[in-house]
């Protein structure tokens, strides 16, 4: 079921146009903006991401972290003002879509596989012939 043509220019004047990349399983850092009275402050959240849901300006993902013996979720909205920065520190190898079993884990059960990413070089130089 698409939506009207209407309603999805009005979405797209809201999205934002440099949304991070990052999959389920990243480990990420979310700097949330806190408005107090009249000050505001940046909040970082650290976790891995165990859910992504919806499209276009509806989207959300879902964070999940320990920490001090007690367990959190936190669901965000890609594409709202109050999210300052989306920071991704590592990237996990995951089979699922969510990751909800993580919840009431703890130790090597609650690790997760990185992905290494071969990073290539801009210019590589190319090795000499040797004249023995």
């Amino acid at each position: 079921m698409s939506k009207a043509p209407i309603i999805q220019e009005i979405e797209e004047e809201y999205m934002k146009k440099d949304a991070p990349s990052f999959q389920i399983g990243d480990t990420v850092c979310v700097n949330s903006r806190i408005i107090e009275g009249e000050k505001e402050r940046i909040q970082a959240f650290t976790g891995t991401v165990v859910a992504k849901k919806g499209t276009g300006i509806s989207e959300t993902f879902t964070v999940y972290r320990t920490a001090y013996g007690s367990s959190m979720d936190r669901v965000f909205m890609i594409h709202s003002p109050r999210i300052a920065s989306i920071e991704v520190i590592r990237s996990g190898k995951v089979r699922r879509a969510k990751l909800y079993y993580l919840r009431g884990r703890s130790g090597k059960s609650a690790k997760l596989r990185e992905v290494y990413k071969a990073e290539t070089p801009a210019s590589v130089p190319a090795p000499e012939a040797s004249a023995n």
